[in-house]
């Protein structure tokens, strides 16, 4: 398996997620904006290379690397996530983020760890 691959299954899988708690608002990957599918390849990136020396990392460090792109490219905490004023609720530390959220995480990081076949023979 590759990172785009896992970087797929990582977004359906929050698609998926967000559609059971009601929100829609997620596309599939094939409809999603390329800003967002490099976001989740970062994400599998991430994971992956920490995996690779031996490292499991915590869902946390999802939401702490998410928030510093966000952040670094102009986004801020605002109420309803709006693409345009480049707000989103999620641009808060990762403790104060109600449980639902903390659980996309929580998914992306499984997804990662699932994928992550390492063959180096060392």
């Amino acid at each position: 398996m590759n990172v785009f691959q896992a970087a797929r299954i990582a977004h359906e899988v929050n698609r998926a997620y967000c559609e059971s708690i009601g929100d829609h608002s997620q596309t599939s990957w094939n409809g999603a904006p390329q800003w967002q599918k490099d976001s989740a390849i970062k994400g599998i990136n991430l994971h992956w290379e920490a995996l690779y020396v031996g490292v499991d990392l915590p869902p946390s460090a999802s939401h702490e690397s998410w928030l510093k792109e966000k952040t670094q490219n102009g986004w801020k905490y605002g109420p309803v996530k709006n693409v345009e004023l480049k707000e989103h609720p999620c641009c808060v530390p990762y403790e104060q983020l109600p449980p639902e959220q903390k659980t996309k995480d929580f998914l992306f990081a499984a997804v990662a760890r699932s994928t992550f076949f390492n063959d180096d023979p060392a």
